[in-house]
């Protein structure tokens, strides 16, 4: 009798929806708020280098 992983059975319904609601509610949001954060972070790095400092 061989044994049954998860990875070789097809995938349910109920799995695929709840995969879905994980990568829609949670990962994307995650995702696109890291990329704006690391951009934001670019830009202030780049400035503090070129820029010089602040005039007042």
């Amino acid at each position: 009798m061989p044994a049954h992983h998860p990875s070789t059975e097809p995938s349910t319904k109920k799995e695929e929806r709840r995969s879905f609601a994980f990568l829609t509610i949670v990962m994307a949001p995650v995702l696109s708020g890291l990329l704006i954060a690391a951009y934001g972070f670019l830009v202030w790095f780049y400035q503090m280098l070129f820029s010089g400092p602040p005039h007042a």
